[in-house]
């Protein structure tokens, strides 16, 4: 090629791209969402700041479609046939549970998921490497985790005998994490105090129910419904005066005393990768997983001095954030 034809060429090509830029842009892009709704909300505002640093600005370059459950499992399947029939381009999910609700309700729009258990045992993706299908995501080991954050809860509570959770029976994430609790309350020598609930009425109606001693502290499992309600638990655990061990750490910032895992926020920033390439085109089975190795253990040390807790320097010096 000569020099001629080359800088011909290249001059062409300058010229080209912003136009090819502005005409990936030029529609605006339909991302919708289901959540359970409460402290979930927050996955969306991850969402948004993550798109952003990406070069995605909300209502010039993409629209939120959110449907929120209000905590109602049963809600979700509907949510995520309505935004199918809305032809948006993607849509997010946050929790195992949610994620398997939208997939069966939906046909044919891609699915960008958070899961805390593992979404190839889920039968939401064949591998972490190649999906395989059209839902790939973000995957946290929150329901793993479940024996530690139960002994950290036993270390930040001198004298815990036992503990109260609740979780939601039909639920197959909150069974494993409940199966493990107990596991490990028995290694820790402690008492899990087991309550099903089928909804966040009946949530609500137990948890006001609790009477003073009948439990050392409030644990949760892994239950998308029940973690859905944040705000609830805190407000009842800090009425009844009961230390909360929570997986999600923008928990601490409403007043729990602990958490051991990742933000939902946090989520939804790492979510905006995947999302930004299958609204540009990408096709989610040749998308691998992103696994979230980091976990982030949040103490909460004006809940621990109302409760009268001390906690140990060796705790604190482990913790990557006390709020005081």
């Amino acid at each position: 090629m000569s020099r001629c034809t080359l800088a011909v060429v290249l001059v062409f090509a300058i010229l080209v791209m912003p136009l090819a830029v502005r005409a990936q842009h030029a529609r605006i892009y339909r991302v919708g969402a289901v959540l359970l709704g409460g402290s979930h909300a927050s996955t969306i505002d991850g969402l948004r700041d993550g798109l952003r640093e990406l070069g995605l600005e909300e209502a010039q370059h993409f629209t939120f479609h959110v449907r929120d459950a209000k905590g109602d499992p049963k809600a979700v399947e509907t949510a995520a046939r309505s935004l199918e029939a809305e032809k948006v381009d993607v849509i997010v999910t946050v929790s195992t549970s949610v994620t398997l609700a939208a997939k069966r309700a939906t046909k044919s729009v891609p699915i960008v998921f958070y899961a805390g258990f593992d979404p190839v045992s889920a039968g939401l993706v064949d591998s972490f490497r190649r999906p395989g299908g059209r839902l790939t995501g973000i995957h946290r080991q929150a329901t793993d985790l479940t024996a530690k954050r139960l002994e950290l809860l036993k270390e930040l509570v001198p004298g815990l005998r036992n503990v109260v959770t609740f979780y939601r029976p039909d639920n197959l994430v909150a069974r494993r994490s409940v199966k493990i609790a107990r596991e490990a309350s028995r290694q820790l020598k402690l008492e899990l105090v087991e309550r099903p609930v089928a909804s966040v009425e009946e949530l609500r109606a137990r948890l006001r129910a609790l009477r003073p001693g009948e439990s050392d502290a409030l644990f949760l499992v892994s239950d998308a419904m029940v973690s859905s309600q944040a705000e609830l638990i805190v407000e009842v655990a800090t009425a009844k005066r009961l230390p909360t061990m929570f997986q999600e750490g923008g928990s601490v910032a409403m007043g729990a005393l602990a958490a051991y895992g990742e933000s939902l926020y946090t989520i939804g920033r790492l979510s905006a990768k995947h999302v930004q390439r299958i609204v540009l085109g990408a096709d989610p089975r040749d998308l691998p997983v992103e696994q979230v190795d980091r976990v982030h253990f949040v103490i909460n040390l004006k809940t621990a001095k109302a409760l009268g807790l001390t906690i140990p320097p060796s705790l604190l010096a482990r913790a990557d954030e006390v709020i005081e």
